[in-house]
């Protein structure tokens, strides 16, 4: 079974109530581009008991309008 809230008139006198900016004043535009990269080379051409080892190196790039 559900309960539900009760409020008393006393309850509902102390509630405050705020209006909103006309909607012409919250429009905006809001743009963000995000391009993140990951790049790792490792080589090993060929080479009995070699090893290769690799760094990584990472971008991210971010702007807005």
């Amino acid at each position: 079974m559900e309960r539900h809230l009760v409020l008393c008139d006393e309850e509902l006198a102390t509630q405050a109530i705020e209006l909103l900016p006309a909607r012409e004043t919250l429009w905006s535009v809001n743009v963000t581009n995000v391009i993140g990269v990951n790049i790792s080379l490792a080589i090993n051409a060929a080479s009995a008991g070699a090893s290769a080892s690799s760094l990584a190196g990472q971008q991210l790039s971010a702007w807005q309008f």
